[in-house]
């Protein structure tokens, strides 16, 4: 999809406007590292880099050796989760910065076998569990645990 987006943190000092390519379904990701930065799933939908224009105080921290996970500095709010290990890698972007992700549809969700008791998502969507995510992708070695 194409359509512009602008979103915010929850105090409005970070925006985040896409414009152009992105992919407006998220996915859920249900590792233990995802459940410990959410408190629960992480949820995040894809867009190109050079589509998201970001403004405003953002703090970094570097989750893993090819990953950062970003937050507003003054309210906390999660922005998103991006790798780092290439130049012009996507966003994973919070849908909840955004008035007009209330409508998507869910795409997919990892580390089915992950899941906390308490977030069981319904739906026709692809599903992968650990063992068949860390088989095609990047992954922290433990963090499922």
């Amino acid at each position: 999809m194409n359509s512009d987006l602008l979103g915010h943190c929850l105090c409005k000092a970070v925006t985040v406007r896409v414009s152009g390519p992105h992919d407006p379904r998220p996915g859920v990701c249900h590792c233990r590292m995802c459940q410990r930065w959410s408190g629960g799933l992480f949820m995040c939908f894809n867009a190109e880099a050079e589509a998201v224009t970001v403004t405003g105080p953002v703090a970094r921290y570097a989750s893993s050796e090819f990953a950062e996970r970003a937050f507003c500095a003054t309210c906390g709010s999660h922005l998103w989760m991006r790798n780092t290990d290439q130049d012009g890698d996507s966003y994973e972007l919070m849908p909840g910065l955004f008035d007009e992700a209330r409508d998507w549809p869910l795409r997919s969700e990892i580390y089915t076998d992950c899941a906390m008791t308490s977030v069981q998502l319904n739906g026709d969507h692809r599903r992968a569990t650990r063992a068949e995510y860390e088989q095609k992708n990047l992954h922290v070695p433990g963090d499922a645990t």
